[in-house]
């Protein structure tokens, strides 16, 4: 377990990997594939006169078409990208084919890919890519320029009447390409639960999404070209920041909106990486690129980096300094965060670019909300700087912002926090980060926002109040913790189970990687009226802001956080949520941080294994006479009792 896990970069691997993860059953749920060379795993899709399909799934035996319009569809099995490669056999000069992919079975098509360079009514902004005669006879691969990023299935047409043998097709995956292995996680997660159809369900789902962010992680020089290029087609050559690899939005979309800087990867991404792969370099190069950006007068943030290098967000420029704090939580990076830490009533959101809410502008909850979080990690790293006059301005200037927040927005008679203090609307997002961010004054104020939350709920989700007709994981994403951590476990399930149940299931997706986002009956015209155009094709399959049970899983369900720079300091509380058991870990560069939990009628054993030197705390949530590797160490009338421990392999019981 203690070996150096391999990258293509080996310098890496002293400054931010160091082991592998047990192995053990979870590895089958692993959906990162064994090889960067990956070929197609079936025929999805034939249509006129073609010949030996089936050929096509093996690196040996050949397939022709023999017809203009006939195509075969393929089936990679799960969400991949990269460029094609296969060898080509054309029967005349005038032999011709043309190519196209989609992430969904929904847009699998012979005229047109689905879109990833511009959302467009009629779903074919991207077309096909054109294979002209002459065909080279051999080996072809894709130009780099026309690299596909994201998709599931590929389509080979045809172009001309004379006939074209093809072969060995393989994609070469793009992403995470300083990782050589990318099956070997730095962490792991195993729970069976007892209410799914799969028992397998819970940890499929940390496993998907851990793969989504694998899959948004890429080379520097591969993002989207702004401005778009004309229809039809793409281009993914653009230059993503001040170094590579980078994270970015989504792997077939957003590949210049690299928003680890927003909301989607510094709240969601960020944590997932971190507690799976533990491949943070990509989260270091997309802050220095944001910071490197900063406007030296007025200390705004951009809401994207380039090409796109979008302004005028409140919100994207708060997580970016979120996304700071968990950087440095989950690395202690001080000599980065020396260079680029910098100085700067409620805030006035006047930037008003955001995660494709309506609404948030002036005193708003949502932006606020954010605000506090910021304040607060801000002390927090002042204090790591010695900083400590700052420190304490900002922890001051924060509890003014919860004080005056819950004057302004709490409403008694809703039981909630409204958007703004000229309507009643209580919106999903402002409500789920006050639970998750600590904003509310007492458990009862808590847990009705918890209650008033699950009444957004149909049956495959929350349907946000402050964007109708729309269900965002990224925000469920936040209410799925919040849920956890006002201790409504039952509720967090039941939420994650519906809407991650519903993501990973649909034949509508990659059954791999997690959606961007979907609408209140489950289609894929997510955000049609805000910003996308009625293109459904446009949806991204793999977004890292959707992989929020992955962290929550480890978290919560597990229990195990670091509440300090590395894990000097660690918290183990494991929320039962109906489970028999669970087991999972992660590493920082102090170590191995792993735990384990089973029930056995009324009792409990917990195991932990932590770095030498660390301390920590472990809540017990059943039992009253509590041992710690044998000795009795606490007897409770509570339902729950915390003890401390110190760093090592441990064993907690409770009877």
């Amino acid at each position: 377990m203690l070996r150096c896990r391999s990258l293509v970069v080996a310098s890496l691997c002293v400054a931010l990997s160091f082991a592998s993860a047990p192995s053990g059953p979870w590895d089958a749920f692993n959906y990162a594939p064994e090889s960067r060379i990956v070929r197609p795993a079936a025929v999805f899709r034939l249509h006129g006169n073609v010949e030996n399909a089936s050929n096509l799934v093996s690196s040996s035996g050949e397939a022709t078409l023999n017809e203009s319009g006939s195509y075969v569809s393929l089936d990679f099995g799960k969400e991949v990208g990269g460029l094609i490669t296969m060898n080509i056999s054309p029967s005349t000069n005038s032999s011709a084919l043309s190519l196209s992919f989609s992430e969904s079975p929904m847009f699998v098509n012979p005229l047109t890919s689905d879109d990833s360079s511009f959302p467009s009514a009629n779903a074919s902004y991207d077309g096909v890519e054109p294979v002209s005669a002459p065909l080279p006879s051999g080996t072809w691969t894709q130009p780099t320029a026309r690299l596909r990023g994201g998709f599931r299935y590929f389509t080979i047409v045809s172009a001309s009447s004379d006939a074209v043998t093809i072969s060995n097709i393989t994609c070469t995956i793009s992403f995470s390409p300083h990782i050589e292995n990318m099956r070997d996680y730095a962490g792991y997660f195993s729970a069976h639960d007892p209410v799914s159809s799969d028992n397998n369900f819970l940890t499929k789902i940390w496993y998907a999404g851990a793969y989504t962010v694998q899959t948004n992680v890429v080379p520097v020089d591969t993002g989207r070209q702004v401005p778009f290029v004309s229809s039809p087609g793409w281009e993914n050559n653009a230059t993503l920041g001040v170094a590579g690899p980078i994270i970015v939005d989504g792997a077939k979309r957003d590949r210049n909106k690299h928003h680890t800087f927003s909301a989607g990867d510094m709240g969601i991404a960020v944590p997932t990486g971190f507690v799976s792969t533990n491949d943070l370099l990509p989260v270091r190069n997309a802050l220095s690129t944001m910071f490197a950006a900063i406007n030296p007068t007025t200390g705004a943030l951009p809401e994207s980096g380039p090409p796109l290098s979008q302004l005028g967000s409140d919100t994207y420029h708060a997580w970016t300094l979120v996304g700071t704090h968990n950087y440095y939580l989950y690395t202690g990076d001080i000599d980065w965060l020396q260079n680029g830490f910098y100085i700067s009533g409620l805030l006035n959101v006047t930037g008003l670019r955001d995660w494709g809410r309506l609404g948030g502008g002036g005193i708003s909850a949502e932006g606020n909300a954010i605000f506090y979080r910021v304040l607060m990690n801000s002390a927090d790293l002042a204090t790591q700087l010695n900083y400590t006059s700052l420190s304490s301005a900002w922890f001051a200037n924060a509890t003014s912002v919860k004080t005056n927040f819950n004057k302004v927005f709490w409403v008694d008679e809703l039981g909630m926090y409204r958007d703004n203090d000229t309507t009643p609307l209580c919106p999903q997002d402002a409500n789920s980060f006050a639970l998750l961010f600590n904003l509310t004054t007492n458990d009862t104020q808590a847990n009705s926002i918890s209650a008033g939350l699950e009444k957004n709920w149909n049956n495959l989700g929350p349907v946000a109040p402050e964007l109708p007709d729309t269900i965002s994981p990224f925000i469920s994403g936040f209410e799925l913790q919040a849920h956890f951590a006002s201790g409504n476990d039952a509720r967090a399930m039941d939420l994650l189970r519906r809407e991650w149940g519903y993501m990973l299931y649909t034949n509508l997706s990659v059954k791999s990687t997690l959606l961007e986002g979907f609408t209140a009956n489950g289609s894929l015209g997510y955000r049609s009226y805000d910003g996308y155009n009625y293109d459904p094709s446009y949806t991204s399959h793999s977004h890292g802001w959707s992989s929020g049970p992955t962290s929550a899983l480890t978290f919560y369900v597990l229990g195990l956080q670091i509440t300090s720079p590395m894990g000097q300091d660690w918290t183990l509380a494991p929320h039962i949520s109906g489970l028999p058991a669970a087991e999972g870990g992660f590493e920082t560069p102090l170590g191995w941080f792993g735990a384990k939990w089973w029930l056995s009628g009324k009792n409990i054993t917990i195991t932990v294994d932590t770095p030498d030197g660390t301390r920590g705390s472990v809540t017990v949530p059943v039992g009253k006479t509590i041992k710690l590797d044998g000795k009795l160490v606490a007897r409770s009338l509570s339902s729950a009792s915390t003890i401390a421990v110190s760093g090592g392999n441990h064993t907690i019981t409770a009877s």
